[in-house]
């Protein structure tokens, strides 16, 4: 059984950690429905209780020994306001069991009053499992993982049917580590041949990276080059091959 699992029909995984299974979910951007409001005018209600619900439905269905958020569990990148900071305090108090925060580049300041384990922000490993959020590189340890996971990017794909129609498909990406590009700020004696997978986002309003439309470029600084044949799956598994020729 691989070491990362994606769950069929959601976008989160199950991970061996060795002494513990995990469930993992990238970009739960508590709080966004304020920020579109303020920052883009768009109005909609909160979706913190749905949120809530889903990682709910997830805990029952995988019975994991911890969560492992990867990354931007915040919207605010400095810090939240009064229903973002509730909206993940009351998240926690949901989960009843131990929970990791990978930190990203909208968790700024979170280890300050968020009840939970902080890692940095270059990431951490767990057994053979390595997590870094994705907006900077991840450190030697993480890199040296047998399975690197990254969030930060939100891959969608842009699929277009017979008559012109198209949508927009939340998607992982998957395949080998690339060392290269990482060995200028890890040392040129890295031996990395470990799988790179990089998560859909959990909250789907945060838009995302069209990985198969020209001119639209990745976020991470590692990518597209630290991924060797990587390929695109949609969340129900349905596997479109190499993501730029989907």
């Amino acid at each position: 059984m691989a070491l990362v699992e994606p769950i069929p029909g959601e976008p989160a995984a199950t991970a061996d950690l060795g002494d513990e299974r995990a469930l993992v979910v990238a970009d739960y951007h508590a709080g966004i429905e304020d920020h579109l409001r303020y920052e883009q005018g768009i109005n909609l209600d909160s979706r913190a209780g749905e949120r809530r619900d889903a990682m709910a439905t997830l805990l029952d269905r995988t019975h994991p020994d911890r969560v492992v958020f990867l990354g931007d569990l915040m919207q605010s990148i400095a810090g939240p306001g009064g229903a973002e900071r509730g909206e993940i305090e009351v998240l926690l108090e949901s989960i009843d069991v131990p929970v990791t925060l990978v930190k990203g580049n909208h968790d700024g300041g979170v280890e300050s009053w968020i009840q939970c384990e902080v890692t940095p922000g270059d990431g951490a490993r767990f057994g053979n499992v390595g997590f870094v959020h994705g907006h900077t590189w991840p450190s030697r340890d993480v890199l040296s993982a047998d399975v690197i996971c990254v969030g930060h990017e939100h891959p969608c794909v842009r699929l277009k049917d017979s008559v012109g129609g198209s949508r927009v498909e939340r998607v992982w990406l998957r395949g080998g580590l690339n060392p290269e590009p990482f060995e200028a700020h890890v040392g040129d004696d890295l031996t990395a041949d470990g799988e790179l997978i990089v998560f859909p986002a959990f909250n789907d309003l945060t838009g995302g990276t069209w990985v198969n439309v020209e001119g639209q470029g990745f976020l991470a600084p590692f990518l597209p080059d630290g991924l060797v044949d990587g390929e695109a799956y949609l969340l129900n598994g349905t596997r479109l091959g190499s993501y730029g020729s989907v």
